[in-house]
């Protein structure tokens, strides 16, 4: 058995994963907010609640969590968090040296695509990218069953490269907060869908709200989600010119539009560099538990080897 940890800005949820796959159990607390210390035991207040469960015979299991950033290679820090006050801290070290145990800590986008390449939409497939499409726009790669590291710890951040094969109405894009422009998440996270179909119809409407109302017949809405579906075709076009991915799984918020899955592989074809693109595009199995349970596969198990 191992633990998996969610480490979100807003709550943090744990799971206990049997060898097999099976959730033995799950919590989910606050995050406390700007408080480093009060993170780091309430991190160590769900390990002890997990390792509670009658069949855990000892303590000493191991952790696997996703934070909203990632770990320097120089440092081992915490770099590009959303949750600032994790910036600069050795999250792994010190929750290590708390915990009494090994700590293995990756990008939540990365714990996503481990989980689905693992158990879930994308298993077995040998090279996997993950999408995360929600509030922001992420990414992760998982090769043969464990994740592409680089050496700068950005793998998969496409979510901040320029909108490709962009129209000229698309120039010079929307200022995002890395502090350039036109980044594809200021085309296609969530809230980008609702300032474009603002801009358009002149309503101020959720993603939730823009989709149910193309489903009634509303053209105005069904434009905004025609655009959308042209710019994420455009965007997955060039990862998979270079990455030629097996399956591209996509989660968070925007995934759930079923539309997109027979919509986009259609449009993506006439920027793809192939004769033929047999590359899969996939709904999340897992959804909202993917994160969480791939930072439990963080530790591989006997019935989920890597290759």
């Amino acid at each position: 058995m191992r633990i998996g940890i969610d480490l979100g800005g807003t709550k943090m949820e744990a799971i206990l994963l049997a060898p097999h796959g099976e959730i033995l159990l799950r919590e989910r607390i606050a995050t406390p907010q700007g408080n480093y210390a009060a993170t780091l035991q309430g991190i160590l207040s769900l390990i002890r609640r997990m390792e509670s469960h009658p069949l855990v015979s000892q303590p000493g299991l191991p952790v696997g969590i996703g934070i909203p950033g990632a770990l320097s290679l120089q440092t081992g820090r915490v770099k590009n968090a959303n949750s600032v006050c994790l910036i600069g801290k050795d999250l792994a070290g010190d929750l290590q040296r708390l915990a009494n145990r090994p700590i293995r800590l990756a990008n939540d986008a990365d714990c996503f695509t481990l989980s689905e390449a693992t158990d879930g939409a994308a298993a077995g497939q040998p090279i996997v990218f993950g999408v995360i499409l929600g509030t922001g726009v992420g990414g992760g790669i998982a090769v043969r069953g464990r994740l592409l590291q680089g050496v700068n710890a950005i793998c998969g951040e496409w979510g901040h490269n320029p909108l490709p094969w962009p129209d000229s109405d698309e120039l010079p894009g929307h200022p995002c907060y890395c502090g350039r422009l036109g980044c594809i998440e200021t085309f296609l996270s969530g809230p980008a869908l609702s300032r474009h179909h603002q801009q358009l119809s002149g309503k101020t409407m959720t993603p939730l709200e823009i989709v149910s109302t193309a489903e009634q017949g509303d053209p105005q809405a069904e434009a905004s989600l025609r655009r959308y579906e042209e710019r994420l075709a455009r965007a997955l076009a060039s990862v998979i010119n270079l990455l030629d991915p097996f399956a591209i799984v996509l989660g968070g918020g925007m995934a759930n539009v079923e539309r997109w899955y027979h919509t986009v592989p259609k449009l993506w074809q006439r920027h793809i560099f192939s004769d033929t693109v047999a590359t899969s595009l996939l709904k999340a199995q897992h959804g909202d538990s993917s994160g969480v349970r791939g930072a439990a596969w963080l530790w591989p198990s006997p019935e989920h080897p890597v290759s």
